[in-house]
């Protein structure tokens, strides 16, 4: 029997702050009846800037850094202005969309804001994810549950997706993996 769930995409975020500048958040987005969910904590930064501004990209890229650099304090990327909202997107992402939101579930613990797209654009080409790039993503995943998740299970995800790291990394990958590993090394559990 098929499921019918929605599929979650690992894209970036990028919100506009208060003060104009670029906020990007990692973050597992669903397309659903034309609409983008897009499901901040409301804790978080994107939720406020989303309340407040009603509009964000969504950046598609391959530059995994940028999802780790998001978790591990490493966010001054080159940004270039949304044409159709009041936004911002990443200036070397493969591609983006311009969201305008139309609606907002308020829910606790996180929100549902319902975006539309109302602009598209390709800047380059996707050639495709190396088993770095998914591990790397998959290490930010673990490291924004660091408080959630047994210290057992990080260590034996890490150690799984060590392999793919050491087959087929790049000089970025190597860059994003060792911000990662130094967060994991901060809340106090060995990775090696």
């Amino acid at each position: 029997m098929a499921r019918l769930t929605a599929k979650i995409h690992e894209v970036i975020v990028t919100t506009k702050n208060a003060d104009g500048t670029a906020h990007h958040a990692p973050m597992g987005i669903s397309e659903v009846n034309n609409y983008f969910q897009i499901k901040p904590f409301k804790t978080s930064t994107t939720y406020n800037n989303l309340m407040n501004q009603r509009s964000c990209s969504i950046n598609y890229i391959d530059d995994v850094r940028v999802f780790a650099g998001a978790l591990t304090g490493h966010r001054q990327w080159p940004t270039s202005p949304c044409e159709k909202v009041d936004g911002i997107y990443l200036t070397d992402a493969l591609s983006h969309s311009e969201i305008a939101i139309q609606n907002v579930d308020d829910d606790d613990p996180r929100a549902c804001f319902y975006g539309a797209v109302v602009n598209e654009q390709q800047h380059g080409l996707f050639r495709g994810y190396n088993r770095a790039q998914s591990a790397v993503i998959e290490a930010a995943i673990l490291v924004s549950r660091l408080s959630m998740l047994p210290e057992q299970k990080i260590r034996d995800e890490i150690n799984y997706l060590t392999i793919g790291m050491e087959k087929t990394a790049g000089e970025r990958e190597w860059e994003a993996w060792g911000w990662l590993m130094e967060k994991v090394k901060q809340a106090g559990i060995d990775v090696e």
